[in-house]
């Protein structure tokens, strides 16, 4: 096997004494592990920072051993990691990615989703500017794995319009008057995700308390501790700043 392409870093576990395992994110290949020899010196290490853009070119003898990895940067993040709320975001995008796709299957849609959001995250001035951009990423990866959210129409009685909430059981939307009585059992929908424009704070709390349940019932269900505990850091920092 020999790929070379374009991919962003996910994670970065060490190996050995001087090595590391990375996974990244190719377009057209997916989520592609190798064995970065070196990882942990001080030339190689900055590159592999999560969300960086880089070149990697993958190199192995047979589909089944780890690919030997080596990387050029493109483009570093590695500032944003200096900020505690885009830290946050970064982190928790990069670990949801690796987490809850399988590896060498493509999804190009989720490829170019997770690039504009860490560029939102690098172009805006506050979070405001980028948190609706993220959840959205987080329902469209729910989407792409086939836990795919119907918010189109009333899931009781078909109806297109007046949908203001979410079903935690069936995923589908639900509209004030069908949910009149039964509020507190069911998921707010945010007016953004239901009008694609921007979005206010509170709107933008609903959706992660949105997704975040679908996420962690659905994808994550046997890798919840981990990997949730990064969600609960950039929700919490969320909160705070709005606070």
């Amino acid at each position: 096997m020999q790929l070379r392409a374009e991919a962003l870093i996910l994670s970065v576990r060490a190996h050995g004494e001087h090595g590391a395992v990375v996974r990244a994110l190719t377009r057209d290949h997916g989520v592609l592990p190798g064995y970065v020899r070196g990882g942990r010196s001080r030339r190689i290490k900055p590159i592999l920072q999560p969300a960086n853009a880089v070149l990697g070119d993958w190199r192995a003898r047979t589909e089944e051993q780890l690919s030997a990895l080596t990387v050029e940067l493109i483009h570093s993040r590695a500032p944003l990691f200096d900020q505690p709320l885009p830290a946050a975001a970064l982190d928790w995008t990069t670990t949801l990615t690796v987490a809850a796709l399988p590896e060498s299957q493509a999804y190009p849609a989720l490829h170019d989703a997770l690039t504009a959001v860490f560029e939102a995250v690098e172009a805006a001035p506050a979070a405001r500017g980028w948190a609706s951009a993220l959840v959205r990423y987080e329902l469209l990866l729910l989407a792409e794995l086939g836990f795919g959210l119907d918010l189109a129409r009333c899931v009781v009685t078909g109806g297109t319009g007046n949908l203001g909430w979410v079903s935690p059981r069936s995923g589908g939307a639900v509209s004030a008057g069908a949910a009149q009585g039964h509020e507190t059992r069911l998921l707010r929908l945010p007016r953004f995700l239901r009008s694609g424009g921007g979005a206010d704070w509170p709107d933008i709390v609903d959706g992660l308390h949105l997704t975040g349940h679908f996420i962690a019932r659905d994808v994550l269900t046997d890798r919840r501790a981990d990997a949730l505990a990064s969600r609960a850091r950039l929700v919490d920092r969320l909160k705070r700043a709005v606070a």
